[in-house]
């Protein structure tokens, strides 16, 4: 019998290294670039939820005629990091970063993961995974040479917890991968209920 395909709608090597801990190689890549602006008095994981969706749905829009990919598994998330209601989104600059790490030192936050799976059925399946996270008060030495780093490009809230900021992070309660970008847990159970096959990859180790 021939195995479905998982296409994978982001581009992120996070993303990839979290999948391939499991021992799951996306057959195709195809990141969605989507206007990520909030709506007015939106929930952040309200947002969390609705962008992964909405990757997901053009993703499977971008396949759908095709018959090479058609039929195949779709899987897309998408990472809100937030202070009580307001939303951090992914700095641009340099002075952006900074104005995030000044506001997360030293207290809690969220971090919000949604996961969207489309199935061959065209089934769709959804879940927010919520992460509170506790940075330690950051010195003025660790804010400059974070920043100098540029370790927080192009990630939700201005840092990444896999990397230098991983120091900063004084209490976790929830899912690491999650504020990664991809809660494992939850994901592989999405795919294993329905019906999407990798353990077999276990066995050839």
């Amino acid at each position: 019998m021939l195995k479905s395909r998982l296409i994978l709608a982001s581009g992120s090597p996070r993303r990839l290294d979290l999948l391939a801990q499991a021992g799951i190689t996306p057959d195709k890549l195809l990141p969605m670039d989507l206007d990520e602006t909030p709506k007015r008095a939106e929930h952040p994981r309200s947002l969390a939820r609705r962008l992964a969706q909405e990757k997901a749905e053009a993703a499977f829009q971008h396949v759908r005629s095709d018959p090479a990919w058609a039929g195949s598994y779709i899987l897309a998330a998408d990472t809100v990091v937030a202070v009580g209601r307001r939303i951090l989104g992914k700095p641009e600059y340099v002075e952006e970063a900074s104005s995030a790490l000044h506001l997360l030192s030293g207290r809690s936050h969220w971090v919000y993961t949604g996961i969207c799976l489309i199935t061959p059925q065209s089934t769709t399946r959804l879940k927010v995974v919520e992460t509170k996270v506790r940075f330690k008060r950051l010195s003025t030495i660790e804010l400059k040479s974070y920043l100098a780093s540029g370790d927080w490009r192009g990630k939700a809230g201005g840092y990444g917890i896999q990397g230098f900021a991983g120091t900063f992070i004084q209490k976790l309660s929830g899912s690491y991968t999650a504020v990664v970008g991809l809660p494992l847990s939850e994901t592989v159970q999405l795919l294993n209920g329905e019906g999407y096959e990798f353990h077999d990859k276990w066995q050839e180790g």
